[in-house]
């Protein structure tokens, strides 16, 4: 019967360490690193991607979808072309996009982390002013 507790106990007790030290897609945010920027051509955005249980940025994630629209001011149809650019910073991604009218732009990406087996998907507001 002690026996039995004991490796009840052992088994918990690594399940839960498992579940302490593997992320899933859910633990990490993009963030915009200017919220607000002029309206134009060739406009770049910044965008930080962070790993919510350790506050850190995270570098060398491969972000293989993006998108820039309207969307947060019912124009989605309003697209923009994404062009990636050289990062400056670990965990900052870098693109050089259109922001043609002043307003609200969402940017939607899609990112692969390495040894996470999930894909993290964010959407990051930003508004383009005058």
């Amino acid at each position: 019967m002690l026996s039995t507790f004991r490796t009840a106990a052992l088994a918990a007790t690594l399940s839960f360490a498992a579940s302490v030290t593997m992320a899933g897609a859910g633990d990490y945010t993009f963030e915009p690193v200017n919220p607000e920027m002029k309206k134009g051509d060739d406009v770049t955005l910044a965008i930080r991607l962070t790993n919510k249980q350790t506050g850190k940025p995270v570098p060398d994630a491969v972000i293989f979808k993006t998108r820039v629209d309207m969307a947060p001011d019912r124009m989605a149809e309003m697209e923009s072309p994404v062009s990636p650019l050289p990062s400056k910073e670990p965990g900052v991604y870098a693109f050089k996009t259109d922001l043609p009218m002043a307003g609200r732009y969402q940017v939607t990406l899609s990112a692969k982390v390495q040894g996470e087996p999930e894909t993290i998907t964010g959407k990051v507001v930003a508004k383009a002013t005058k």
